[in-house]
C-alpha cells in the first residue's frame, strides 16, 4: 500500500472491455501484520458471510491457503518485494516458490493470480530492474508445471508511475520508466494473458490537495464535476479520473510504440487493453476507541486534525466503499471507457495495528476490527442506489435479447409516449440504422419522461439501466452539428456565409457577441451549423454543407471558450 502519491489518482480496480456494460466482481484485501486477528479458518467463514468472492494476499501464506482451500474463494497470492532478487536471478529459485507455494494447494484453493512484487517503482527503486525478470521466471516456472493458463503473473503498480493524471487524457507514464520498463511489461503481460494492474487511493490525492479537491468528488457523491479539457469528457468521482489516466498512458505507449523485426511490440487496439486491474483502494477510519476525524501528529509533534485529514471519519470511509462497491456491481464504466468492466480488491479486510512505516492511518483501513466486528456496514452483494453526480441514469436496449424481443419492445415504446421522431428516415438519430441503437433511443425516452421510474426500463428484460451518459445518439437523444477542421478557412467561410443567410441566428459571433471568441473559422462556423442544424429538425442533410459538418452526439467543448452549442 502506497501512502504518498505526487499525481492525483488511486484503488484496486479490473477493467475488461466488452461490447455491453458487464456487472465486476468485489474482492478484499487480506493482510496479517495485526495482533489478536481471526485464525484464517473463522476468515473463510466472516467472507463466507459476507458474499466476498475474492481475496488478495500479501505472500503465499500456507495457513491461509490451506483454510481457502474447497471455499469457492477466489485467491491472488503474492511474491514478496524482498524475494524480488531470488527470483529474478535464479530461475529455480522460481521453480521452487511455485511448487511449494502455488502448486502444493492446487486444485483445492483457487489460486489464479500470482503478484510479483508491490508497487516496486514507489517502495523500492532499486530494484526496479528486478522486477520483469522475476515476472518472466515466475511465469517460466508456472509454464513448466502446466498452471500459466489459469494462474496469471501481475504487479502492482503505485499511481505515482504517471508523470501525469489529470486531466485524464493527458496521462503518461514517467520518462524513466515508459521506454526501459512498462513498454517490456506491457509486451510481456500481453504475451502471456495477464493484465496490468494499479494501486489507486483518491483519498491521498486529496489529502496532498484539500483546498483544490471537492471532497464529494472523491465519495462518489453529488458535485460540480471536472471536465477533461483535452478530450471535453466530465467527471464526476476521481476514481474514474485515475482509472482514465491509465488507460490514457498505456495508449500512449501503444501509439508511439517502436517496431522489432517488423512487428509493433504494442498495439493500441490489442486483446491485451480488454482486462486491467488494480489492487487496493479504501479510505481511513478512526481507531475504535476514538470518534470524529483519525487524528494524525504533525512534523512539530502536535496533534492536527485540519481539512486535509478531516476526511478519514467512519462515515466518510463507508460513503467511499459502498458507493465504489455500487459502481462495480453495476458495471458503469469510465467516461473514456464507458464498456469498461471494472473489478475491485478494498483495502483492506481489517485493521492492522502492527502495520510499521507512513502514517498512523494506514493501521486503520479495515472493513472490520480484529475479531470481525464491522467497523461499519458494507454490503457486497446488494448496492444501495449509484454514485455519481445525481440521480442521472439512461435506458438502453440489450443486444442479446434479439430482434424479436427488441422490435416488440421498441413498437411498445414508441405507441406508449416515447418520441420516436428522431429515429425516422433522414431524422438526426436514424443513424446508425440498427434495430439496437432505434430500440435504445426508444427506451431512453421513454425512461426520461417516466420519470425514469423503478421498473420503466425493464421492457420484459430488453432494457438496461446505465450510469454513464452514451456516447452516441441511440442513448442519449442530443446532437450537435460542427464544422470539420480539415474544411479549411475557404470552405468554411462560404458554408458558414450560406448558414447566416438561411435562418441561422448569427449575432453572437459578432465582434462583442457572447461567442466570438474564439475568433476562428472553426468556431464561428460550429456555431453557425448548429444553429442552422436545430432550425432544421437536426436532420443529417441539414448538417451537410458540402462536407464541411459533422453530426456529433457529445456535446463539443474545449475548442468553444465560453460558449455553449
Amino acid at each position: 500500500m502506497a501512502v504518498a502519491h505526487i499525481v492525483l489518482v488511486g484503488a484496486a480496480l479490473l477493467l475488461t472491455f466488452f461490447s455491453s456494460l458487464e456487472a465486476g466482481d468485489v474482492g478484499v484485501c487480506y493482510g496479517m501484520q495485526g495482533s489478536d486477528l481471526m485464525q484464517p479458518l473463522d476468515v473463510v467463514k466472516l467472507l463466507k458471510n459476507n458474499r466476498i468472492g475474492m481475496v488478495r494476499l500479501y505472500d503465499a501464506n500456507a495457513r491461509a491457503l490451506n483454510a481457502l482451500a474447497k471455499s469457492g474463494i477466489k485467491v491472488g497470492v503474492s511474491l514478496p518485494n524482498e524475494n524480488l532478487a531470488d527470483a529474478a536471478g535464479d530461475p529455480s529459485y522460481a521453480r521452487q516458490w511455485v511448487q511449494s507455494k502455488l502448486q502444493a494447494h492446487l486444485p483445492d484453493t483457487l489460486i489464479n493470480s500470482v503478484a510479483v512484487g508491490n508497487e516496486v517503482f514507489h517502495q523500492v527503486t532499486g530494484s526496479t530492474s528486478l522486477l520483469l525478470p522475476a515476472m518472466k521466471n515466475i511465469h517460466s516456472a508456472l509454464v513448466s508445471v502446466g498452471l500459466a493458463d489459469t494462474i496469471k503473473v501481475i504487479t502492482p503498480i503505485a499511481m505515482d508511475a504517471l508523470k501525469v493524471s489529470f486531466p485524464p487524457s493527458a496521462g503518461a507514464f514517467k520518462d524513466e520508466l515508459a521506454d526501459t520498463v512498462m513498454r517490456p511489461m506491457i509486451h510481456f503481460l500481453r504475451q502471456t494473458g495477464s493484465y496490468l494492474t494499479f494501486n489507486i487511493y483518491p483519498y491521498f490525492a486529496y489529502k496532498q490537495n484539500p483546498d483544490l479537491i471537492d471532497l464529494n468528488y472523491v465519495l462518489f457523491l453529488p458535485n460540480s464535476g471536472q471536465r477533461d479539457t483535452g478530450n471535453g469528457l466530465m467527471y464526476y468521482n476521481m476514481f474514474d479520473a485515475m482509472t482514465d489516466a491509465v488507460f490514457h498512458a498505456v495508449e500512449k505507449l501503444s501509439s508511439s510504440a517502436q517496431h522489432t523485426q517488423g512487428r509493433k511490440m504494442l498495439q493500441a487496439d490489442d486483446d491485451f487493453l480488454l482486462e486491467m486491474k488494480t489492487q487496493e483502494s479504501g479510505l481511513p477510519h478512526p481507531p475504535k476507541h476514538k470518534k470524529g476525524a483519525l487524528q494524525h501528529e504533525d512534523s512539530a509533534g502536535c496533534i492536527s486534525c485540519q481539512k486535509s485529514v478531516e476526511a478519514a471519519t467512519t462515515e466518510n470511509a463507508k460513503t467511499y466503499n459502498n458507493n465504489l462497491i455500487s459502481k462495480v456491481l453495476r458495471g458503469t464504466g469510465t467516461p473514456y471507457k464507458p464498456n469498461a468492466r471494472i473489478s475491485v480488491y478494498i483495502f483492506s479486510l481489517f485493521n492492522e495495528n502492527l502495520k510499521t512505516g507512513g502514517d498512523e492511518e494506514e493501521k486503520y483501513f479495515g472493513l472490520f476490527y480484529p475479531d470481525g466486528t464491522p467497523v461499519y456496514k458494507v454490503d457486497f452483494v446488494n448496492p444501495g442506489p449509484p454514485p455519481g453526480p445525481a440521480p442521472n441514469s439512461w435506458c438502453t436496449a440489450k443486444p442479446e435479447v434479439g430482434d424479436k424481443r427488441l422490435q416488440a419492445a421498441l413498437d411498445f415504446a414508441c405507441g406508449s409516449g416515447a418520441d420516436c421522431a428522431a429515429i425516422q428516415p433522414g431524422k438526426s438519430c436514424y443513424q446508425p440504422n440498427t434495430l439496437v441503437a432505434h430500440a435504445s433511443y426508444a427506451f431512453n425516452s421513454y425512461y426520461q419522461r417516466m420519470g425514469r421510474a423503478t421498473g420503466t426500463c425493464d421492457f420484459e428484460g430488453a432494457g438496461s439501466v446505465v450510469y454513464n451518459q452514451p456516447a452516441t445518439c441511440a442513448g442519449n437523444g442530443a446532437s450537435w452539428c460542427v464544422a470539420k477542421p480539415e474544411a479549411g478557412d475557404s470552405r468554411l467561410q462560404a458554408a458558414l456565409d450560406f448558414a447566416c443567410g438561411h435562418g441561422a441566428d448569427c449575432s453572437a459571433i459578432q465582434a462583442g457577441g457572447r461567442c466570438f471568441d474564439p475568433n476562428t473559422k472553426l468556431a464561428h462556423a460550429s456555431y453557425a451549423f448548429n444553429d442552422y442544424y436545430k432550425l432544421n429538425g437536426r436532420s443529417d442533410e441539414s448538417c451537410y454543407f458540402n462536407d464541411c459538418g459533422t453530426v456529433v452526439h457529445q456535446q463539443p467543448s474545449g475548442k468553444f471558450g465560453n460558449c455553449v452549442l
